[in-house]
């Protein structure tokens, strides 16, 4: 471990193709409050004091630089994973808000029931139940 730095993760940003359209995503799926928005962000509070910061394609290459922006094409690089009480219970009440999933449910393993599903810049995310094993 790095002396000094913390453990807790405060801020998630992603790259977002259509600000507006990640915003009416966002605020369909996810019960977050807005902390904080503009015309090419939104930062959003979820559980436990962590913030999602959608930030709008054009303005992420002063964030990462000297790399380069990956475009959404290229596929997902990243899995975010939300504990749930009932995969299958959630997975019902995203297909009747017309949200999509890529796959699932499947129990997995490793002691989890998941099911998974995108955003519209293809950022994936991933809801867990906690099954047999722990």
């Amino acid at each position: 471990m790095v002396e000094g730095l913390p453990s807790e993760v405060e801020v998630i940003t992603l790259f977002v193709d259509d600000i507006a359209a990640s915003k009416a995503f966002y605020a369909k799926v996810f019960a977050s409050e807005i902390v904080w928005e503009d015309a090419v962000s939104s930062v959003l509070r979820f559980g436990g004091g962590l913030l999602i910061n959608l930030v709008d394609v054009s303005q992420a290459p002063p964030l990462v630089a000297p790399l380069p922006v990956g475009p959404s094409s290229a596929g997902p690089r990243a899995l975010l994973t939300i504990r749930v009480a009932d995969v299958d219970e959630v997975c019902l009440a995203l297909r009747e808000i017309g949200v999509d999933l890529l796959n699932g449910p499947i129990d997995r393993p490793w002691g989890r029931r998941t099911a998974s599903f995108a955003d519209p810049s293809g950022h994936v995310w991933e809801i867990a139940q906690l099954i047999g094993r722990t």
